[in-house]
């Protein structure tokens, strides 16, 4: 079954909100003005060169993309514990006792991959990085998971003369198609019109 949505504007604020209609976690085609693409392939790669940065005129409510996939490593583990302090056991040799039977990666670590991979998928000329909403640990991810990023546009309203607000729905799904992380980032997005003004 397909996840379908659809775009709804008020009228008095000019807000474009997507209306989501079916299971959630049901997601086998992902689909996007700029084109079509399977779970494996990233949306990016369609009608819009990955490459081109994307302004708030470029944007509209239910546009998909999809990322390259990232496999997770030990080293990556745990190179953020060293970053972070955080040393749980589950993390590492004590994993295997846990209720998961191997060793996990962090859940932050997750998320933070799941931001960089979506750095470019799109290129959005983002000013400013407002707030990640209602986020969700759904699943574990173990050592040597690969996952990729979803992204897709489900509000954008103005802010300012020169850019927009938009609210994202992010995923990170793994190999298997499963969603093992989800929420929202709300992000600043510059119009053309700031990108091409000069400075004085």
């Amino acid at each position: 079954m397909i996840e379908s949505s659809a775009v709804e504007v008020d009228a008095e604020s000019n807000v474009q909100t997507a209306r989501r209609r079916g299971p959630k976690m049901d997601r086998e085609v992902y689909t996007s003005k700029r084109g079509v693409a399977s779970a494996g392939e990233p949306a990016s790669q369609g009608l819009v060169s990955p490459d081109r940065t994307l302004y708030a005129e470029d944007l509209t409510v239910g546009d998909v993309w999809t990322t390259e996939m990232r496999q997770v490593t030990a080293d990556d583990v745990q190179e953020f514990a060293n970053l972070t302090g955080d040393h749980t056991g589950l993390h590492g040799d004590q994993g295997s006792e846990s209720p998961y039977g191997k060793p996990i990666a962090h859940g932050l670590l997750g998320l933070s991959i799941l931001a960089g991979l979506g750095t470019n998928h799109p290129k959005a000329s983002t000013l400013a990085f407002v707030s990640v909403e209602d986020w969700r640990f759904v699943a574990p991810v173990f050592l040597g998971d690969r996952v990729q990023a979803r992204n897709e546009i489900v509000e954008i309203e103005p802010h300012g003369r020169r850019a927009v607000k938009v609210r994202w729905l992010r995923q990170l799904v793994n190999e298997a198609g499963s969603v093992v992380q989800e929420g929202y980032f709300v992000t600043l997005v510059a119009s053309n019109a700031r990108g091409r003004k000069k400075p004085r």
